[in-house]
């Protein structure tokens, strides 16, 4: 794997999770590329859209297959700002990316290691996956965002 690629891609996730923020939404940046291109992009939009799905990642990849004509994106990968929650692990499964990049973990929903890993189930798909990249400035931001909302701003 190229690290000087991931970082790249990473932070352009995490210009996304800023943009989130911007907008009150939990800051989580993702987006899908193939080929050295980005094929979609998202950050959350689950209080702008009322929608428990709108994670960054879901709207990332309903991007990227719109952009490929085909619900499969092998050859893809996904570059996401914090370690994907049980939705977006399942549809990484059922999108068939070949591969996932995350920054920071998350503890509490995490589920490519954190909580439970469920790429390691013998589902008929699974991918690679690297995690940490550009992860402490991801934690930082998170943070920073929670932080705010606990002092009511």
């Amino acid at each position: 794997m190229d690290e000087s690629r991931d970082v790249f891609f990473m932070s352009e996730a995490l210009s996304l999770a800023k943009e989130a923020y911007a907008l009150g939404e939990v800051p989580v940046g993702a987006l899908v590329v193939r080929e050295g291109e980005i094929i979609g992009r998202g950050h959350n939009k689950r209080e702008a859209l009322g929608s428990a799905t709108a994670h960054a990642e879901i709207i990332a990849i309903e991007e990227a297959c719109k952009a490929l004509g085909a619900w499969r994106l092998d050859g893809c990968t996904l570059y996401v700002s914090m370690e994907p929650c049980p939705m977006c692990a399942g549809a990484i499964v059922n999108s068939r990316i070949r591969r996932v990049v995350f920054g920071c973990k998350d503890a509490v929903a995490g589920c490519l290691g954190s909580v439970l890993n469920l790429n390691a189930y013998p589902f008929n798909h699974s991918f690679e996956l690297t995690g940490g990249v550009l992860g402490a400035e991801a934690k930082e931001l998170l943070g920073e965002f929670f932080k705010e909302k606990r002092k009511g701003k």
